[in-house]
């Protein structure tokens, strides 16, 4: 037997001199969720207690999900899942954790073995990697596979996908998002990708019918809404210079709370909960249409109604309603021309619940043209200084831009309190 060398005798006795050693971090447990039939209808468990999904689609601001009455967050990738895990374990939320998986509309090909192959490969190292963080409650392999897409093999990569999350983590269950549900892509998931635990479904103005919408095509089992909103641009009434008509922020907060309730809140036996969107802010196709925050982080009519759907109590001090917007004394669906030059009112009419002095801040953008599809990265456009007298008012006055074209005037109404009414006025501006 080796005789211990005078070093090894030594460091005990050091280690007591400069104090207990700092002990490796005890691994992260994962917490079990399940789904289970009972009586006809589907729910999730999480560490055995029954969890509908109050989710918000979006990482920022996620006290502010916590606080409000929500439980989630969904993600659509794991590029910030370090960042959002740490975020859900601090304020006691669950993650929808998203997998990026390739669309064949951005180039993939799924008629390609050696790309799919790298991809699943490239997938499973994300899920080895954040499967027993305690906040990890699902995963979502991609997002909205079936637009614009043509090859059906796109579901065999998916059930291979999901095959290999039940191998590897026995503990969470597993979806993928459609963009809407039709009865074709129902049919391939029916046939194809039987190791998914359910679907998930993107909807906006169809998340009104979307109970009736899945039976009708041919979906039976349980189902979670994956993102809802206002009036999807797509849906909206379109201007003959190809711009749509934005709701205003007050106009959403009446959408979204009659959708909501004529469908996640009805549906008791098959829906297992959902996620609004966006809770943040981004620019697509306007910088208010999804985002229900502003860029600096004011809340909307919108966010006082999610505390009131997942509380069913309304916060203490409320956002400003705007009743009415119009330009040279039209609303935005009136068509709105102008000739460039002229000066021409504007008027915006909020009211605040809580009778808080309002401050408004008026912009004029140049209609987007960086436009894409599915929610990939847009632009914002340059706000045009310089157009707007009395901007500080409730009734500015706005010289057309002397460049014709297609613009949009906005509002922000603020209460001081942090919340906000917003709107805005497509316009066309005709040469002189």
């Amino acid at each position: 037997m080796l005789k211990p060398t005078l070093g090894a005798l030594l460091l005990p006795l050091l280690a007591l001199a400069t104090g207990p050693a700092t002990l490796p971090a005890a691994p992260a447990k994962p917490v079990k969720v399940e789904l289970k039939q009972e009586k006809g209808r589907y729910q999730l468990y999480r560490a055995g207690r029954p969890y509908f999904v109050k989710g918000a689609g979006g990482g920022q601001f996620p006290e502010r999900v916590k606080a409000y009455g929500g439980n989630s967050v969904r993600t659509w990738s794991t590029a910030d899942a370090p960042k959002v895990l740490r975020e859900a374990n601090a304020n006691g939320l669950t993650v929808m954790m998203g997998l990026d998986v390739a669309r064949e509309r951005h180039g993939f090909n799924y008629d390609d073995p050696t790309a799919v192959a790298a991809q699943l490969q490239r997938v499973k190292a994300e899920v080895l990697k954040y499967k027993d963080d305690p906040a990890v409650l699902l995963w979502g392999i991609g997002n909205e596979l079936n637009l614009e897409y043509t090859n059906p093999r796109v579901w065999d990569a998916v059930q291979d996908i999901a095959r290999m999350i039940h191998e590897v983590d026995p503990n969470h269950p597993v979806t993928t998002v459609l963009a809407g549900v039709g009865a074709k892509e129902v049919a391939y998931i029916k046939q194809k990708c039987t190791a998914l635990d359910f679907l998930s479904i993107n909807t906006y103005a169809g998340l009104a019918t979307l109970p009736a919408d899945v039976r009708s095509a041919g979906w039976t089992g349980p189902y979670l809404v994956g993102e809802w909103g206002p009036t999807g641009h797509w849906e909206s009434q379109q201007l003959p210079w190809k711009a749509a008509v934005e709701e205003t922020s007050s106009q959403k907060a009446a959408v979204y709370r009659s959708r909501y309730e004529a469908s996640v809140k009805k549906d008791t036996l098959t829906c297992l909960g959902s996620y609004v969107f966006l809770w943040g802010q981004k620019q697509e196709r306007t910088p208010t249409w999804y985002g229900i925050f502003t860029e600096a982080g004011e809340e909307s009519e919108v966010v006082d109604l999610m505390q009131y759907l997942w509380t069913g109590r309304w916060p203490q001090n409320r956002a400003p309603h705007i009743s009415e917007l119009r330009l040279d004394g039209q609303l935005a669906s009136g068509v709105v021309y102008l000739q460039a030059g002229q000066s021409y009112p504007a008027l915006a009419s909020v009211t605040d619940p809580d009778k808080d002095a309002l401050t408004y801040r008026w912009e004029l953008l140049p209609e987007s043209t960086d436009l894409k599809t599915g929610g990939d990265h847009e632009s914002r456009p340059k706000a045009l200084p310089g157009l707007l007298k009395q901007e500080k008012s409730g009734q500015p006055q706005l010289q057309a831009p002397a460049e014709p074209g297609a613009y949009r005037l906005f509002v922000y109404a603020t209460d001081g309190h942090g919340n906000v009414a917003t709107g805005n006025v497509p316009f066309f501006v005709k040469e002189k």
